[in-house]
């Protein structure tokens, strides 16, 4: 199988399981104030679905930075980081929503560095991609603008910040698509 088609049908089956991991967590879960880091977090029975859906949207992700040479070198290894940040994301869960729940302070704390990273890491390879095939898109500039704005918007609006931050997860799944799709396409227009 074509590395882009790998990379098209992870993003697929991580989107599809984050979509459908709250109805895999506890009752008291909302996806409007909590976020998908929640629902992969420790103690939490179900959590292995967004947790899956988290490492396998990192694996697609690696898989495209693997193989997208257009990207450029900056734009590789970043998206690189982005998508070892997303699996670390899903292996040093964070704590939960629930206040009284024992958690591992350790893990939650790897999970913040690695979250951190990640926008980082994503919002800067964007920019890096843009640079390196010279042209800079509507969606590349909605995406960096968006990873900007939206964490702040989740700070500032705690009781919503699961909705905002799925937000930036479609952006990201949209731009990442589009990517494997236009290269896929370029390609097989040059043959």
């Amino acid at each position: 199988m074509h590395a882009r088609a790998i990379a098209l049908l992870g993003l697929l089956v991580s989107a599809v399981l984050l979509l459908l991991a709250p109805l895999a967590v506890p009752s008291d879960y909302s996806w409007v104030p909590h976020t998908l880091s929640e629902a992969a977090a420790q103690g939490v029975p179900g959590a292995w679905v967004a947790r899956l859906g988290l490492a396998l949207f990192g694996v697609a992700v690696l898989v495209l930075a693997r193989r997208l040479s257009v990207w450029g070198v900056a734009g590789r290894w970043l998206h690189g980081l982005f998508g070892l940040c997303l699996v670390a994301s899903a292996v040093f869960p964070s704590r939960s929503w629930v206040d009284v729940a024992p958690f591992n302070a350790t893990l939650d704390t790897l999970h913040s560095i690695a979250a951190t990273a990640m926008g980082f890491a994503f919002a800067i390879g964007v920019v890096c991609v843009a640079v390196s095939r010279r042209r800079v898109r509507v969606l590349d500039g909605l995406v960096v603008a968006a990873s900007v704005a939206l964490p702040l918007t989740m700070l500032a609006q705690q009781d919503t910040a699961g909705l905002w931050q799925r937000a930036m997860f479609g952006l990201a799944y949209a731009w990442f698509a589009t990517e494997a799709f236009d290269v896929g396409v370029s390609r097989d227009r040059s043959r």
